[in-house]
C-alpha cells in the first residue's frame, strides 16, 4: 500500500485516525501497531514474518546486551552486539544480495549457479537500519532497554516511515512512545504536511518520471544529447520530489498520531559541495553511516590513507544499501571520489573567492546529476552510455529545437519549472517576507489551506485517471 494511493488516502488513513482517536489513550499504540501490521500486509503478507522475525532478534539481543551490560560483563555485551549484527546482516544478505552475489560468482567462476527465489521484502533496508541503531544504542548505554516487546515492534513497523524512511533513531522518540502530546494544531500542521508531500509526489514526480523514463528508453546512440540532458534533469527532480514527498508525508503523519520525526531533506539542490549535497539529502541515512560506520572507523581524526580508508568504507556500503547492483556501487564510489578530491585537492579554504565557489557549485551539481543517470540505469553499462551520449560521445548534434524535446515540454514543461522552483527555498523566502506585513499574513493564512485543497484535488484527479504512481525508494 503507497501513501498516495486512493486506498490509503480516503480509507485506511481515515479509519485509521479515527479509531486512534476514538480509542483511549492507553491502547493508542497498539491500535497503530496493528494497523503496522495490516498496512505491511497488503498485497505482500509473508513479508510481514520477515519483518516479526527482524522484531524479534532485535528485541531479545537489546534485552541480553542490558543485561550483560548492567553485570559489567562487557566482553558478553560486546559478543550479543556482534550476533545481532551478523543475524541483521544475514537476513538482510539473503533478502536482498544473495543473488547478486550468486551472478558475481557465476561471473568470475564461470559457473551455473541457480538463482535464489526470492522477493524482496518492501522497506528491509529501512526497518534493519532502524533496529539495528537500537540494540547499539542500547549496547553504549545512549537509551533505555525497552522491555515491552509491543513498544519495539511498534517502533520499527510504525507505518509511516516503515518502507521508505527517514530511519527513526530510538532516542529521538524513546518517551514519545509512551508520553505524547496531541493538539488541534498539531494535527493540523500533520494534515498540511502530508498533502505537501502528496501533492509533491503526484503532480510533480509523477509527472517528471514520464519525461525521464520516455527519454532513459531511447537509443542514446541516436537520441539528442539536449534531449538526454532534459531526462537526466527530470530525473534528479523525480527522485527528489518522489523521496522527499514521501518523507513529507511520514513526517505529517507522525505528527497527525502524535510523533515528532526529524527533517529528511533540506533543499539539497542549492549545495555548494558534495559534502554539502549529503548533509542536505537523506540526512537519515547520511547520519547513520556516520555515527555507526564512519565515526567508529576513526572518522576524520586519523592519517590521511586511514580517512580515505574510511570514507572508501562507508560510500561502498551507502551504494550497496541502495541495491544490488553494480550500479548502485559504482554510483557510491563516484561519490567517494568526489568527496576526496573535495577534502584534499579542492579544499573549502581554497574556494575563497566568489567565483571559485560559484564554479565548484555547479560542478557539484553537474556531477550530481550524472551521478543520478548511472542511479537511474537498469545496467551500468547503460548509465555508461547515457552519460557518453550526454556529453556528445556519439557525435549527435546538440539540438535545442529537437521536435521530441519541445513536444516534452509543451506537456510537461510548467512541470518541469515548477520542480526547479520548489528545490529552492524561493517560495519560503516569499511567505517569510509576506508574514511580516500583517494584511499579507492574514491573506496567506486564508489562502493557503485554499491553494493546499485545489492541488489535492487535483492531484486526487491523477489517482483516479489512473497516473503513473511508483515510489522510487520502495526498491531499496
Amino acid at each position: 500500500m503507497v501513501f498516495s494511493s486512493l486506498l490509503f488516502t480516503f480509507i485506511f488513513l481515515p479509519l485509521v485516525t479515527g479509531l486512534f482517536y476514538l480509542s483511549k489513550e492507553k491502547y493508542r499504540n497498539y491500535v497503530l501497531l496493528v494497523a503496522s501490521f495490516l498496512f505491511y500486509a497488503y498485497g505482500e503478507p509473508e513479508f510481514v514474518y520477515v519483518m516479526l522475525l527482524s522484531i524479534l532478534i532485535n528485541y531479545c539481543f537489546a534485552l541480553l546486551v542490558n543485561r550483560a551490560n548492567t553485570a559489567g560483563q562487557k566482553n558478553q555485551a560486546k559478543l550479543c552486539l556482534f550476533l545481532d549484527v551478523a543475524l541483521n546482516l544475514a537476513l538482510l544478505f539473503v533478502c536482498k544480495y544473495l543473488n547478486f552475489a550468486i551472478s558475481i560468482e557465476n561471473a568470475l567462476f564461470q559457473k551455473e549457479l541457480p538463482m535464489a527465489d526470492i522477493t524482496l521484502p518492501i522497506g528491509i533496508s529501512f526497518f534493519t537500519f532502524q533496529a539495528l541503531s537500537y540494540v547499539i544504542d542500547v549496547y553504549y548505554e545512549r537509551v533505555n532497554v525497552q522491555k515491552n516487546p509491543l513498544y519495539i515492534a511498534l517502533y520499527i513497523s510504525f507505518f509511516p516511515q516503515l518502507i521508505a524512511g527517514p530511519i527513526v533513531r530510538y532516542h529521538s522518540i524513546e518517551e514519545q512512545i509512551t508520553k505524547r502530546v496531541y493538539s488541534v494544531n498539531k494535527f493540523g500542521e500533520g494534515t498540511q504536511r502530508f498533502l505537501l508531500g502528496f501533492c509533491k509526489k503526484i503532480l510533480l514526480s509523477n509527472h517528471l518520471a514520464v519525461v525521464a523514463e520516455g527519454i532513459r528508453g531511447m537509443d542514446v546512440h541516436t537520441a539528442s544529447p539536449s534531449l538526454l540532458w532534459l531526462g537526466s534533469i527530470c530525473y534528479s527532480l523525480q527522485i527528489f520530489y518522489d523521496f522527499s514527498g514521501y518523507s513529507d508525508m511520514a513526517i505529517g503523519l507522525g505528527k497527525i498520531f502524535g510523533f515528532e520525526f526529524e527533517e529528511n531533506f533540506n533543499y539539497p539542490y542549492i549545495s555548494r559541495s558534495v559534502t554539502e549535497f549529503w548533509r542536505r539529502w537523506h540526512i537519515s541515512l547520511g547520519q547513520w553511516f556516520r555515527d555507526y560506520v564512519y565515526i567508529p572507523l576513526g572518522g576524520s581524526k586519523v592519517c590521511v590513507p586511514r580517512h580515505i580508508l574510511n570514507l572508501l568504507i562507508v560510500w561502498l556500503l551507502t551504494g550497496i544499501w541502495h541495491g544490488a547492483n553494480y550500479n548502485f556501487v559504482v554510483w557510491g564510489l563516484i561519490y567517494f571520489c568526489l568527496l576526496v578530491l573535495e577534502k584534499y585537492a579542492v579544499k573549502p579554504e581554497q574556494r575563497k573567492s566568489r567565483l571559485l565557489r560559484i564554479l565548484w557549485q555547479a560542478v557539484t551539481l553537474l556531477c550530481v546529476n550524472f551521478a543520478w543517470v548511472i542511479f537511474n540505469s537498469l545496467h551500468l553499462k547503460d548509465g555508461i552510455r547515457y552519460c557518453l551520449a550526454m556529453i556528445g560521445y556519439y557525435h549527435i548534434p546538440f539540438e535545442i529545437m529537437n521536435e521530441q524535446l519541445l513536444k516534452y515540454m509543451r506537456e510537461y514543461g510548467f512541470f518541469l519549472l515548477a520542480g526547479l522552483v520548489f528545490a529552492t527555498p524561493a517560495a519560503k523566502k516569499i511567505g517569510s517576507v509576506l508574514s511580516r506585513n500583517r494584511m499579507s499574513a492574514y491573506a496567506a493564512d486564508l489562502l493557503l489551506p485554499i491553494c493546499y485543497g485545489i492541488a489535492f484535488l487535483w492531484a486526487v484527479s491523477f489517482l483516479i485517471l489512473g497516473a503513473h504512481n511508483p515510489f522510487i525508494y520502495f526498491n531499496f
